[in-house]
């Protein structure tokens, strides 16, 4: 089912479903795809529409150009005293609502790193499932430089990579950017590409293979492993086995055993509540 999404509504954001898979480009490339309140309720529509839409078996995030990914906050955004402002002073979940995570998106989602990421830019690296970059690519985070605590992103930095890593960021500010290449290598960046094309042709790919596998076996593991990071070890084992039982019942469950002992292509149920 779709939520009925129109893509030719949206104004920061550009959406199209290719054979499966959602494309989501941040489209502000004249201010470098800087975040407005604009794409964040693009962005929440959209993240509604790849929740609903059984047709949408992955997404890939990624920003118009080759220059910029995203730089965080549009200027314009920054304040306390605006209709509309991102700096609202309620619960994080009724404000921050831009990446997969954010919006309890459990489909698979990849994100294709252009170019410069900075601020806010980073809730969609640390918030999607693989992040793949350009070499040419760089991330810095200025929140401090500015005045800003460098909180919710920089949390997410130090998940993701070293500890170090995130603090060298956050504490430097503007005057540090760390190539992609080290971010490869502190684990922030998990496939490096020599260009952005290159970069976004590797999401589809990879994309292409994920659209193989169970829909429902890949939501109830993404849930596992992103829980496993909000909770302890033993809490997060013991979640992950009630949604390793929660599969027995479906019919994916038998479908793939079968198609691999008959050597054919599975037939997955992409329906979550299907029971065998």
């Amino acid at each position: 089912m779709s939520t009925g999404l129109n893509a030719a509504a949206l104004t920061d954001v550009a959406y199209e479903l290719r054979d499966g898979v959602a494309l989501v480009t941040l489209n502000r490339p004249h201010e470098g795809n800087a975040l407005t309140r604009a794409m964040h309720a693009d962005l929440e529509a959209i993240w509604d529409e790849v929740k609903a839409n059984d047709a949408i078996r992955c997404a890939i995030v990624t920003g118009a150009g080759e220059r910029h990914f995203c730089t965080g906050a549009s200027v314009s955004n920054l304040s306390t005293d605006k209709a509309g402002s991102s700096l609202q002073n309620r619960p994080l979940d009724q404000v921050v609502r831009l990446t997969p995570y954010q919006n309890r998106v459990w489909k698979p989602v990849i994100c294709a790193v252009n170019g410069l990421v900075a601020g806010g830019g980073l809730h969609f690296v640390v918030d999607c499932d693989i992040v793949v970059a350009a070499e040419t690519a760089a991330f810095m985070d200025t929140h401090t430089t500015v005045g800003q605590v460098g909180a919710i992103e920089n949390i997410g930095l130090a998940r993701r990579m070293t500890l170090g890593g995130a603090l060298l960021m956050t504490l430097v500010g503007r005057d540090y950017r760390m190539p992609a290449a080290r971010a490869h290598q502190l684990g922030l960046v998990d496939l490096l590409e020599p260009t952005p094309a290159a970069a976004l042709a590797r999401a589809f790919e990879l994309a292409a293979s994920i659209k193989k596998n169970s829909p429902q076996a890949l939501a109830l593991s993404k849930q596992a492993i992103w829980g496993a990071m909000e909770e302890g070890y033993t809490r997060s084992v013991e979640a992950g086995w009630s949604l390793l039982r929660l599969q027995w019942s479906h019919p994916d469950f038998v479908e793939g055993p079968k198609a691999f002992g008959e050597k054919r292509a599975p037939v997955w149920n992409p329906d979550p509540n299907a029971r065998r």
